[in-house]
């Protein structure tokens, strides 16, 4: 018997909706009957993470842990956040419930050791980097993260908004390579599309490198984890 998963969402929707769509993909199944139950509270309304990090909005900590016990209500055995920034409030979602939060950072942080990789480049928006959640995570596994620099975060955080209003065009699609090719050009032997928005545009078939994304990460996890019943 599968788990049933709850999924705290909406951070943003498209992204939310990128998840669900992994997920149906990457679960074995023939029939209805064999995917995973699957509960989403996709919530846009929760204040923006990185301007709550900064210190220049509220906490989404409460609206987080009010989705988390109201999946939990519903019947979830298990918690996910479609949102790496999110990860930050992770201690306020699992003090809210009985049941498990599978962690994006670990899953991600865990599919970049394949390879024996020692330095990987990260695509991290800024409430992710102040918060440190990759920094701490690449750390114990012993493996050197790699951010873009001052002008080209601005950049990054600039175009994961218009990737939030839709824009997932070709110029996008660019910008985003450009970012992933300068992380390659410092030595990063993979690049973390450690934003939930960065699958949505990113290709990993322009890179001389490996794209690791966050979503695929944590969609893995997922699926080994509910299929364990």
């Amino acid at each position: 018997m599968t788990k049933t998963i709850g999924v705290i969402g909406g951070m943003g929707p498209a992204a939310t909706v990128d998840f669900f769509a992994k997920l149906l993909e990457a679960t074995p199944a023939e029939r209805d009957q064999d995917h995973l139950r699957v509960l989403i509270d996709c919530n846009p309304r929760v204040p923006d993470r990185n301007a709550a990090i900064a210190g220049r909005g509220p906490s989404p900590g409460p609206q987080l842990a009010d989705a988390a016990r109201g999946l939990e209500r519903a019947g979830a055995d298990v918690l996910v956040i479609a949102c790496n920034t999110a990860h930050a409030f992770a201690a306020d979602i699992q003090a809210a419930v009985d049941i498990p939060l599978l962690s994006m950072i670990e899953a991600t942080a865990d599919a970049a050791l394949a390879g024996n990789r020692s330095r990987v480049g990260v695509l991290a928006a800024d409430g992710c980097r102040r918060a440190g959640l990759y920094q701490r995570a690449f750390a114990e596994r012993d493996v050197e993260a790699l951010f873009l620099n001052d002008a080209a975060q601005q950049d990054f955080m600039q175009l994961i908004y218009r990737i939030k209003a839709g824009d997932i065009g070709d110029a996008s699609r660019r910008a985003m390579e450009r970012l992933a090719i300068s992380l390659n050009a410092r030595g990063a032997q993979a690049v973390i599309a450690a934003c939930t928005e960065a699958p949505l545009v990113l290709n990993a078939d322009t890179l001389a490198t490996p794209v690791i994304s966050s979503t695929d990460a944590l969609v893995a996890r997922v699926v080994a984890f509910a299929r364990a019943g």
